[in-house]
């Protein structure tokens, strides 16, 4: 679907829990991916879980080069898992 998945600089300074390869495998597993425009840029939100089990919410947007930028990362919320329709883990 695209030519790879790049998480931007600020997921990692705004969540330092999330490494690149996090959120990279949070992609490759997601359960629910939506788009969020219909006009380009796509924008797309999706939810999957990282290599440690973690539900992890993304936004992106696809670029020029078919790749997503994967601009917001971070656990997944209840508002994201009810725009996913999808449940939210338990803690």
């Amino acid at each position: 679907m695209f030519g790879g998945v790049v998480a931007h600089s600020r997921v990692q300074q705004r969540h330092p829990e999330l490494s690149d390869e996090d959120v990279a495998a949070a992609w490759r597993n997601a359960v629910a991916v939506r788009r969020r425009s219909f006009d380009p840029p796509e924008y797309y939100a999706a939810a999957g879980a990282d290599p440690h089990g973690r539900m992890i919410e993304m936004v992106g947007v696809e670029l020029e080069d078919s790749r997503l930028l994967i601009f917001h990362a971070m656990r997944l919320t209840p508002k994201m898992a009810d725009g996913l329709c999808i449940e939210r883990e338990s803690r």
